[in-house]
Parts: C-alpha cells; structure tokens; sequence
C-alpha cells in the first residue's frame, strides 16, 4: 500500500472543514491540523515531509502574512495554499505574484483543492528525484575528473617512453644524437607558422616526428653506422625504414598523422622521393612540413663528411629546392620566422649534447 501524503491544515476548525477532512481521506491524504502558528511550526519541524500546507484565511491581517513568509522560509519548496472566501481577489492574486503562496481556493472547491495536491505531490516528486540526478550527477562528474586526471598520467608516460625510444635510437648514431628532439620542435613550431593551432593535431605531429626514424631499428649497424659511402644495394636497404616504420607502427594504431610522417617523411615535393614517389598535394600536409624540419637539422648539424652549416646558409639551400624537394608553403613559412628564433630552439633543444659527449670521453 502506498504511503499517505500529509498535509498541514493551518486555522481554527470550523464546520467547512469536516467535509474537506472527510474528501483528503477518501484521498489517501492524512490531515494535520495545527490552530495556531506556534502548534504549526512544531509540526512542520517535527516533520518535514509535507505535500501541501493549507490555510484557512478570512480577513488579512499582518500576522497572517508573517505567518506565510516564515513558513516560505523554512521550506521554499513546500506548496501554500490559501482557503478564502473572500469577494475581491486582489491580495490572493498580489500574494500569488510576489511568490509566497502557490495556489487559492474556496474551503468548498473540493475538485479545485484535489487538483492542487496532485500538483504539489508531482512537483515534491520531481524535486526528489532532480536532487538524486543532481547527487548522481556529482558522482559522474568525479569519476570523469578522476579519469581525466589518469588519462593524462597515461599520456605523460606514453610520451616519455616515445622519447626515451626516440633518444635511445639517436644514440646507435652519436653523431645524429639529439635529431629526433629537434626535428619535432622545429615541425612544431612549422605547423604553427602555417596556421594549425589545435592541440591535439600538433601534440600528433610532435609524435610523427619523434618516431619518423623507427624503421632504422630494423637496419644493421653495419649499414646505419658506415663511414664511408653506401653501395646500391645498401642504400635500398636504407630506403625501406619508412615502410618498415610505417609497419612497426600500425600494429600500436597510431593516428593518421604519426603514420603520414613515418611513412612519407622522404617524399619529395615534385615525386622524386620514396617510397612512393608522391608528388606536391598528394603528400600528407603533416610528412610536407616535417621533411623541411627534417632537412634544416641536417644541413645545420655536423657530420663525418663536413661541418655542421649556418642557419643563413640552410634558408639558402630550403629556398633553391621550394617546389621541387620542398612545399613552397612550407618554405614561405618557414622563411616567415627569424632565423635567430630558429637557432634558439635548436639550442634549447639540444643543449644536453655536450653533456652526452662528456659522458661517452668519460667512458672510452
């Protein structure tokens, strides 16, 4: 059987009410009945589970309105209804305005009195269960920001293990030490220039970069490391990282953008590259961008064959080769940029070099 909703019926009894007492019953409504304001407010502290609080109003007075607005106040939700008779409506209907009663009826309407309790319990419900989504809602929210918080744990480790790989590739080769570090700053720091700005597009451009030489782990040291010029059959060998790379890579389904540069990061602009000779626009926009980065850190450090060259000298070099090795895009913006700022991130990037090279005297 369901429970009884209560009402507090606020007045001095009077003959009207045993026929709305006996209605409420029939109803499933139990009725407690309080004849002063001091009897009604220690039931409505003993209890504050009711529906509706009725109040038997004859003539207006300012003990009448203290009672309404106090009760308001313990309880902004529970309903107050006015029982009147009165002839002119204009303090029911200014007291409805102002928000301090919610319905009025003659003490005889019975439909009208029944259609108000059914309101105010639909509403008592609806403000139950808003609270319970409200409280639910908390929950999700705390979990989702716990997630969050451990999502981004995982990230932060996911990219120091990329790095830790990248740089642990570099040291096969001390003289390329630090290039996988470099490159993906300067790819960066391109993808900004052209006008890419969402997090999450340069975050996977950073990564394609750290990772465009994975391939070179499949390749023998006595082909990565030889001092002196490649044979053909060599070079070929050579020419096949990107798509082992590519290879190593998909089982780990990175994104588009990773695999773009690890794939074509050897593509030229006029199709003269490899693996697959793609030619201008058909090259991934992110592999375009990361194979001038790649080219301005080869030029612009040392090497076996030669010493490392200026950055005045590599711009020479990029813009000879716009729109045969190079996107002439990509050329416009990386010229955009002072070459100064360009040898501060090749600085700041690299500077544990020295450091390394101390290490490796230390230990020979």
């Amino acid at each position: 059987m369901a429970a009884q909703k209560r009402i507090l019926l606020l007045g001095k009894n009077h003959n009207q009410s045993k026929y709305l007492l006996s209605f409420l019953s029939n109803k499933s409504f139990k009725v407690d009945e309080a004849e002063s304001y001091n009897d009604a407010t220690i039931k409505l502290l003993n209890s504050n589970n009711y529906t509706l609080v009725l109040i038997r109003f004859t003539a207006f007075n300012a003990n009448t309105l203290s009672i309404i607005h106090n009760i308001k106040s313990f309880n902004p939700h529970l309903g107050i209804m006015l029982l009147t008779n009165l002839k002119k409506p204009d303090l029911p209907v200014s007291l409805l305005d102002k928000a301090m009663i919610d319905h009025v009826s003659s003490p005889d309407n019975l439909a009208g009195i029944y259609s108000a309790l059914k309101n105010e319990s639909k509403k008592k419900l609806l403000i139950h269960k808003n609270k319970a989504y409200k409280k639910q809602l908390n929950i999700y929210k705390h979990e989702e920001q716990k997630n969050i918080r451990k999502a981004l744990d995982l990230e932060e480790i996911y990219d120091s293990t990329l790095e830790n790989l990248m740089t642990a590739l570099d040291l096969r080769d001390v003289e390329t030490f630090g290039h996988s570090q470099t490159v993906a700053k300067y790819s960066q720091k391109l993808a900004n220039l052209l006008g890419i700005k969402d997090k999450e597009t340069i975050g996977n451009i950073k990564k394609g970069a750290l990772l465009h030489d994975i391939g070179k782990i499949a390749i023998p040291d006595s082909i990565l490391k030889k001092p002196g010029a490649l044979s053909p059959k060599e070079w070929q060998k050579i020419k096949q990282h990107p798509s082992l790379g590519f290879g190593l890579i998909k089982e780990i389904k990175l994104v588009k953008e990773v695999g773009d540069i690890i794939l074509f990061h050897h593509e030229r602009y006029d199709g003269k590259g490899y693996p697959n000779q793609l030619k201008n626009k058909k090259i991934p926009s992110e592999a375009r961008i990361f194979a001038l980065a790649d080219a301005l850190d080869a030029i612009t450090s040392h090497r076996p064959y030669r010493e490392k060259r200026t950055f005045s000298y590599a711009k020479k070099e990029i813009q000879k080769h716009s729109g045969t090795q190079f996107d002439p895009k990509v050329v416009e913006a990386f010229c955009s940029f002072p070459l100064e700022k360009w040898e501060k991130i090749r600085f700041e990037t690299t500077k544990i070099v020295p450091f390394f090279e101390d290490m490796m005297q230390v230990n020979q």
